[in-house]
């Protein structure tokens, strides 16, 4: 079955080039708003594990979808309008969080997010105002403007779906590396043609893998950023209280090239790490989780 042609045309916006003036200023303005490393990493989701706008969205939406049915049904008046008030209360966390993270996407990517961003404050602005219209007394207007918002947020949900499972921002870009490698012991290579202290990449079983030496210890992870697929070989070498690291070249994302953890976002997955052997002078890895 083909997509619907009306729904085909979101996929034009990924190439709607003159929405990136307006995309960089937005970008600016949220930078400068949200400043502070360890701010940014809480709003990506660094310490969750995922990020936190998916989660956030569930408060606003839920609270507007049961205002909509109360709504429906006489005498629910005052309960509906208390969720109005709490859906528009948590839209603005939510959508802290969603415009941090988008900052950190590639063009195209960016061009839909904003559209979607564009959809849910107006949603937003349109359930404010149903507040206000509730609020003197004018309630068949106030439920006008929350079926609207209902509308409006829902097509920008939409977007937000096709921003995620289309183009695949948000989600984790080496999950499918513990499918792909073989289980067991795979040679990598000597240890001897191991620069010492640098960041190396080599292919194993048709992966590229992020290798660094520390004198006869091999730290070995996924070379493709979990973020975005960024080649972490090509970024930069950091230490970090001792803990040898590696800074993603596209949107800065560190991780410990000992553990794989997530120093700092946007990534919020860690790096597969493989572990590594030295034997008779060559160098072997396996991936314990793999298929």
């Amino acid at each position: 079955m083909k997509p619907l042609p009306a729904f085909e045309l979101v996929a034009r916006l990924e190439d709607a080039d003159w929405l990136d003036p307006l995309a960089k200023s937005v970008r600016k303005a949220v930078r400068k708003v949200v400043r502070p490393g360890w701010v940014r990493d809480l709003l990506h989701g660094v310490p969750l594990g995922h990020p936190v706008h998916p989660l956030a969205v569930q408060v606003p939406v839920g609270a507007w979808v049961s205002a909509a049915v109360l709504d429906a049904v006489p005498g629910n008046e005052t309960a509906a309008g208390m969720l109005v008030g709490v859906g528009t209360a948590a839209a603005v966390p939510a959508a802290v969080a969603g415009f941090t993270d988008w900052t950190q996407l590639h063009s195209q990517q960016q061009r839909v997010g904003l559209v979607h961003a564009a959809a849910n404050l107006t949603a937003t602005g349109l359930y404010a105002a149903s507040l206000v219209e509730r609020a003197r007394g004018r309630r068949a207007s106030g439920k006008v403007l929350a079926y609207l918002g209902l509308a409006t947020v829902s097509a920008g949900g939409f977007l937000g779906g096709h921003l995620t499972y289309r183009q695949a921002a948000g989600v984790n870009h080496t999950e499918d590396v513990p499918h792909r490698f073989p289980s067991g012991w795979q040679p990598l290579g000597q240890l001897t043609d191991l620069v010492e202290g640098k960041l190396e990449q080599r292919t194993v079983a048709g992966l590229p893998l992020l290798v660094h030496r520390e004198g006869d210890k091999v730290n070995v992870l996924s070379d493709v950023c979990s973020h975005l697929s960024g080649p972490l070989h090509e970024g930069k070498l950091k230490d970090r209280d001792g803990d040898p690291c590696v800074v993603c070249p596209w949107h800065r994302s560190t991780f410990s090239l000992r553990s794989g953890e997530v120093l700092a976002g946007p990534a919020t997955a860690r790096q597969p790490r493989f572990e590594a052997r030295v034997s008779g002078g060559a160098v072997e890895v396996r991936l314990p989780n793999a298929d």
